[in-house]
């Protein structure tokens, strides 16, 4: 089964941007499709393998920074190819 992951990381200190880049950079390496846009980033893959990737990366994001959310959306589908008909 194929997901969407919409991932929007929000490390609460004055070095967030540090912690954003290196989080984007694991993602982009996991060999999952990976999309970014200024207000979030979009993770498409098989179910297993994307979840063992957050998994992982969210925890070691979670652990280098002192606080912080992450706020994920997920979606039963692939939705990487999508585009609007309007």
């Amino acid at each position: 089964m194929n997901i969407s992951a919409e991932l929007t990381f929000s490390p609460l200190q004055d070095d967030f941007e540090v912690h954003i880049i290196s989080f984007i950079k694991k993602l982009r390496i996991s060999g999952l499709t990976i999309l970014e846009n200024p207000l979030s980033t979009q993770v498409f893959g098989e179910y297993n393998k994307v979840m063992d990737v957050l998994q992982t990366e969210i925890e070691i994001a979670f652990e280098l920074m002192d606080k912080g959310l992450l706020h994920m959306k997920l979606v039963k589908s692939d939705r990487s190819e999508y585009e609007p008909h309007f």
